[in-house]
């Protein structure tokens, strides 16, 4: 945020050598922006007058500066499209550049292009016929990866395939999707209603395809077909119809689908209202983001009021949504593909981990191995009912939970997901080549049914870099926290697990384990563990509650201490503490089992935690992950484990 600071420091009077001063930043910088922060008063000064009085020359200059339209909206109180008339009524319109690549030394001529209002004329011949625009999926960050960019590849190699020019719009220079000879024009270019109308209008585009590069082009999709610009596939009301939560659970509601209770709240009095009537646990997060940012479950109302206090301020401008959180819950995905309403093809996968957990954070399971077959007919027969109402035509996404047989809805995204390329390459059927040619309308035929029958199993670990987090707590939640993940394939799922968590840094073989387990039906769970552990030889090391209820049971475990005293460091020369065990490489393993009521608990397994990621000791913190694994370790010979290439299954 310091880059903010600059400009509010800037607005209060502060000069560029007193900045500098401050922050060290080169004073060539601060003179930038303080010519930017200098146009924005200039702007602000019309506000009210009407768009017209800006005048020619200072609205030429605040689009050569960088102001996008509406940020000339938001200083002057002026309509997106006044502003966007006024300059086209000037003539105000950007070029399209080429990147120099060769320093100014030689005439270059390159596929990198964006726009510049401070050109005259375009390096490239426009417009250009049978073209595509693709929109990219951004920077890299915590929720959209690049699982993103290969469905953006794929669409554009598709295309190409089909004899269309390709337009790809993206700004990360990491990406596939940003190599110069993907794609027959490539703009490095905001992601945004202005950027995609001007180069849809200079380009001539037959249409954008704004279904697989994640959450921000999907966001556009009704913008733009507002104002002019053809989206191809899923028309932009379906879209909307899907994205927004009132009319979707209304359509659910409609086709007679099951959702978990929700409601949308503007104060806090109606959201511990609504906790007493559902029951808690309860959901909470803010209704305007995305990828689990800021999402808390709150099992009380001293938890729902610190939520409410701490994270957001509750009012009709900000309202929340809660919705009943449902414990022990199988939280299951479908990736599909359709056309005009009828599914092409489709994939159904399951979490390893029990619902609660982000679905970017999940380990998935692909074909699903603990799912009822019951529970699958009744996804596939919501699935179809959704897809035919909405009319979709091309990818889509479900986030199912499920419970003894009963199915609810969570979402459902018509837009590639996350699990898109780890389904094509599991099944060995490109949704995203299947996905593009429906969108373009070419004639796709359905995959035979034996192409779902499979010999081999595939699991998708997540990875995380806590290690570069200092101080940060290493455990799952609602809130997504993995910044990568890995697919494997296997012949059955012990040994697909087993090749995944070692591909995000698990090591084997295990010979000892430390053991700290809050909850206590994960005390009760983890007996079953506890003797196949026994009986290969594997040494147990556990905290007390844990030790104590093992040696009840007969087994034979090392006691340690807590790494805490009351909220102070144990004392030394008493008996070892786990994060002396940990620190020493004593074990191979932690398996910490947090609880949610026990403050000495919390922060014993916070330091426990902690200490397995600063001393690079592989940590597992959720149940059902320290039951698959402890199955798999103790079924499964790691040493033995086949090693194929990807086409060899």
């Amino acid at each position: 945020n310091r880059i903010f600071a600059v400009v509010e420091a800037l607005r209060q009077g502060y000069t560029v050598e007193r900045i500098h001063e401050l922050s060290h930043i080169d004073p060539w910088f601060l003179q930038k922006i303080e010519r930017v922060v200098a146009l924005g008063r200039l702007l602000e000064a019309k506000r009210g007058e009407g768009v017209a009085e800006i005048g020619e020359r200072l609205l030429r200059e605040c689009k050569r500066t960088g102001f996008s339209d509406g940020q000339i909206c938001a200083l002057t109180g002026a309509t997106d499209a006044d502003v966007r008339a006024e300059r086209i009524a000037h003539g105000i319109r950007p070029a399209i550049r080429q990147i120099d690549t060769l320093a100014g030394e030689y005439p270059a001529k390159t596929n990198y292009l964006y726009l510049s209002y401070d050109g005259v004329e375009d390096d490239v011949a426009l417009p250009v016929e049978k073209s595509v625009i693709v929109l990219g999926s951004g920077a890299y960050r915590i929720g959209c990866s690049v699982e993103f960019d290969w469905c953006c590849v794929n669409t554009v190699r598709s295309l190409r395939k089909l004899g269309y020019r390709t337009v790809m719009i993206n700004y990360n220079p990491e990406t596939v999707s940003t190599d110069y000879d993907e794609s027959d024009l490539l703009f490095f270019d905001e992601i945004s209603q202005e950027t995609v109308r001007e180069i849809y209008e200079r380009v001539g585009a037959m249409g954008v395809v704004v279904s697989m590069g994640g959450q921000i082009p999907n966001n556009l999709a009704l913008k733009l077909h507002r104002h002019g610009v053809r989206v191809l596939g899923t028309t932009p009301e379906s879209i909307d119809n899907a994205e927004d939560r009132h009319k979707f659970s209304k359509l659910l509601d409609e086709l007679d689908i099951d959702q978990p209770e929700w409601r949308e709240l503007t104060t806090e009095d109606a959201a511990l209202s609504f906790a007493e009537e559902v029951g808690y646990p309860v959901l909470i997060r803010p209704s305007y983001v995305l990828s689990g940012a800021a999402m808390a479950v709150a099992a009380s109302d001293k938890e729902l009021r610190k939520y409410l206090h701490d994270a957001t301020l509750v009012s009709p401008e900000h309202p929340i949504v809660m919705s009943k959180f449902l414990e022990n819950a199988k939280e299951i995905e479908y990736d599909a593909v359709a056309r005009d309403g009828e599914i092409i093809v489709y994939a159904i996968s399951e979490h390893v981990e029990n619902a609660g957990v982000h679905s970017g954070d999940a380990t998935l399971v692909f074909p699903p191995q603990r799912t009822y077959l019951e529970t699958i007919r009744q996804i596939r027969k919501i699935a179809t009912k959704v897809a035919q109402r909405l009319k979709i035509n091309g990818p889509f996404n479900f986030q199912f939970i499920a419970k003894d047989n009963a199915v609810k809805v969570i979402e459902c995204n018509l837009r590639a997901s996350r699990s898109f390329p780890f389904v094509s390459k599991v099944l060995k059927q490109n949704f995203i080549d299947l996905a593009t040619k429906v969108i373009m309308g070419e004639k796709v035929e359905k995959p035979p049914k034996t192409a779902f029958e499979l010999n081999h199993v595939g699991v998708k670990a997540p990875q995380f870099s806590f290690t570069r987090l200092q101080g940060a707590d290493p455990t799952l939640g609602v809130e997504m926290a993995s910044t990568g993940e890995v697919a494997c394939i296997g012949d059955d799922f012990n040994e697909a697990f087993l090749k995944a968590l070692i591909s995000v840094g698990y090591r084997l073989p295990v010979k000892s384990m430390l053991l700290s387990v809050g909850p206590i039906e994960a005390k009760a769970e983890l007996l079953s563990g506890a003797k196949r552990l026994r009986d290969h030889g594997i040494k147990m090391y556990a905290t007390e509650g844990t030790a104590k209820m093992l040696a009840d049971e007969g087994f034979d475990v090392t006691r340690v201490a807590w790494p805490m005293v009351n909220g102070a460091p144990a004392a030394e020369g008493g008996v070892a503490t786990a994060v002396d065990r940990i620190r020493d490489h004593e074990v191979d393993l932690v398996i910490n089992i947090p609880s949610n009521d026990r403050v000495d608990e919390l922060t014993n397994g916070y330091v426990i935690r902690r200490a397995a990621v600063d001393f690079n000791v592989p940590l597992i913190t959720n149940r059902q992950i320290a039951q698959r694994f402890i199955e798999a370790v103790t079924r499964t010979d790691a040493a033995s484990m086949a090693m194929k290439a990807w086409d060899e299954y």
